[in-house]
């Protein structure tokens, strides 16, 4: 197994962006640390940036000829993602997707292809955790690495390694991938999901590597928080159009929350008084765990910026909850997204 693991088969990394100049630069290069005779290319494909990130990858190209930027007119990044594997090098055996909004250890892509040799798994997934720079961004690190922010999935806590339904996504092998059709260009957000849904119903396997942790860098505003978690909404409604997969707790309670808050001005209006001051119990109670919450977390922390968690945690239940009844309300106006893009794609991987 150890000479197995000295060879490792090679691999190309993908990096999607879209104006990322803040954080490509570092990303690719701790990637580049990685060992070159193990790593093809490191595709950089990009859905039209306009602030420097392209010419900050020309810029690297110049010193490191695996890095290719590539286009992605779509801009989404499942079609970016599927557009750099159809480029990847005909010998690359694996792919690892690498995230520009993140930071990752030098030795990542290594790490990633030792566990899918060592495993025999057909992805490996890892760990995901937020850091801010900014306070609001601390506020929502605060509670996106705890079971209220993130309903306790098991990618986003420390609950050790073992094979998975699903987690971030790391790396493929890439025969795999091609055969599954690889991502499903219809979801904007969610495709991950979308994807392991069609892997494990192939008989594939997920291993989740819970010691290669992945730091990742949330939204700087409120505004921007909520368009990205109406977009996971958005996406995860998708999901459960396409396959009628049941949902997990976590992703019932937003649902039911954004459901109650939006009937309660009328049921409370409707309602007789003692009826109506029942009703805003639940509120009470939701108001009372966020702000439970952010206690915590500024005793945890010592920092000033949990107390913004006040404001983090209800714009990420709400706009999560918002995005999939929209997506679920408004399937019927715009026809039906059932049915694999890929026939076969169903087909047992193994």
């Amino acid at each position: 197994m150890e000479e197995l693991l000295c060879r490792l088969p090679p691999t190309s990394v993908v990096i999607p962006t879209l104006n990322e100049a803040e954080h490509i630069r570092e990303t690719i290069e701790r990637i580049a640390q990685n060992a070159p005779e193990n790593i093809l290319e490191i595709l950089i494909v990009d859905g039209g940036s306009t602030d420097g990130t392209r010419a900050i990858v020309f810029e690297m190209m110049k010193a490191d000829c695996r890095i290719r930027l590539l286009d992605n007119p779509r801009r989404i990044q499942s079609a970016g993602i599927n557009t750099a594997v159809r480029a990847a090098n005909p010998n690359s055996e694996i792919i690892v997707r690498v995230d520009a909004h993140a930071r990752y250890r030098p030795s990542f892509v290594v790490d990633v292809v030792r566990e899918m040799v060592r495993t025999g798994a057909d992805s490996v997934v890892v760990r995901l955790t937020t850091a801010g720079h900014t306070c609001f961004q601390k506020a929502i690190a605060s509670v996106s690495n705890g079971v209220i922010g993130t309903g306790g999935a098991r990618h986003r806590m420390d609950g050790g390694s073992g094979y998975v339904d699903h987690g971030h996504h790391a790396g493929f092998r890439r025969t795999v991938f091609v055969a599954l059709g690889g991502y499903d260009e219809r979801f904007a957000a969610n495709e991950d999901a979308e994807f392991d849904f069609r892997l494990r119903s192939a008989a594939g396997k997920i291993w989740l590597a819970s010691d290669l942790e992945v730091t990742y860098f949330p939204r700087r505003s409120a505004v921007s928080l909520a368009r990205q978690y109406f977009r996971y909404g958005w996406g995860r409604g998708q999901n459960f159009l396409k396959h009628r997969a049941g949902l997990k707790l976590r992703q019932i309670i937003p649902v039911g929350l954004v459901a109650y808050v939006g009937l309660l001005p009328l049921a409370t209006l409707l309602a007789p008084p003692a009826v109506a001051a029942l009703l805003l119990v639940p509120l009470g109670l939701y108001l009372a765990l966020v702000t439970s919450a952010a206690a915590i977390a500024f005793r945890r922390e010592r920092s000033r910026c949990s107390i913004g968690a006040t404001v983090a945690l209800p714009v990420m239940h709400l706009t999560w909850g918002a995005g999939f009844l929209a997506r679920i309300f408004l399937a019927p106006l715009e026809g039906s997204v059932s049915g694999n893009p890929v026939s076969g794609a169903e087909r047992r991987v193994r």
